[in-house]
């Protein structure tokens, strides 16, 4: 029979060795790297490698994989049922553009066509740094931020001044006139951020702000919360697309396929003469220790 005194010191010691341990566990969940899926897409051009972000959007990594493997129920375009069957596979890039992006996922083939639902947005607004650039430059005649893309009277009043107007709840000529410098004085104070929230966007500051760069993969859209089934792979940084599209991932292997892709003879609408069919997308399994 052990001592009672040894029994007590093998009792803490124990509990002590369950705390670091327990501690060190802790710490390891702590720093661990983030899970990032790992995807490929097979093309008739070759492979495209993607790494996916979920701590930037985790619902529309999760819609894309479960499109991609087939998990995920979605309206046949042509029929109009219910399937459930791998989205992409057959599917091509349907949007070309040279020094650009390269676009897909469109089940009609001419941009038009999704799952039958949207998706909402997953951006960072403020981790982009949206609510700091100014939508007017004061010191050089009021000129739009060029990530605006305002280059007309009518892009001025659609992008920035309509969308202010309805939220200050100015609703005809005579309450413009009366309160035009209350107006001017609110378009003067907009920043980026706020213009767009004026356009219907909704941001969410916990998430992961990631720029559209080089090689990202975004959501393709029509406007706020209008993700569905499309994407585009950027050529070039696209800084006037900060804000608007959910960015998601970025292509890890592969990128010479892309812009090879990127160099065919595509037509006015950007439909290469020779089709780039996406022949599947499917998640790569890690291999569990």
């Amino acid at each position: 029979m052990s001592h009672p005194l040894v029994a007590s010191c093998i009792r803490s010691c124990c509990c002590l060795l369950v705390a670091i341990v327990s501690m060190s566990w802790l710490e390891a969940q702590e720093t661990s790297p983030e899970n990032k899926p790992q995807v490929l897409i097979q093309t008739s051009h070759g492979e495209i490698q993607l790494e996916l972000w979920p701590k930037a959007a985790p619902k529309t990594v999760a819609h894309f994989i479960d499109l991609a493997e087939g998990r995920k129920a979605f309206t046949d375009s042509k029929t109009g049922e219910k399937v459930t069957r791998p989205f992409y596979d057959g599917l091509i890039f349907h949007r070309i553009i040279k020094d650009f992006m390269i676009q897909g996922g469109c089940p009609l083939g001419n941009g038009s066509g999704g799952p039958g639902f949207n998706l909402q947005d997953e951006i960072n607004a403020s981790g982009l740094g949206l609510d700091t650039l100014k939508a007017l430059d004061l010191e050089n005649n009021r000129l739009p931020h060029p990530w605006l893309l305002i280059r007309t009277q009518q892009d001025f009043q659609r992008t920035l001044l309509s969308p202010l107007l309805k939220k200050m709840g100015v609703e005809n000529e005579a309450a413009f006139k009366e309160r035009l410098e209350e107006i001017q004085a609110a378009a003067d104070a907009l920043s980026l951020m706020q213009v767009y929230e004026n356009l219907g966007y909704v941001f969410d500051s916990t998430l992961k702000a990631e720029k559209p760069l080089r090689g990202v993969i975004a959501m393709a859209n029509a406007g706020p919360n209008t993700n569905g089934s499309q994407f585009f792979i950027n050529l070039v940084d696209t800084p006037h697309l900060t804000g608007k599209h959910t960015v998601f991932g970025k292509v890890v292997k592969g990128m010479d396929v892309v812009d090879q892709i990127a160099q065919l003879e595509t037509d006015a609408s950007g439909k290469s003469t020779e089709p780039v069919i996406i022949q599947s997308i499917r998640l790569i399994e890690e291999k569990q220790p």
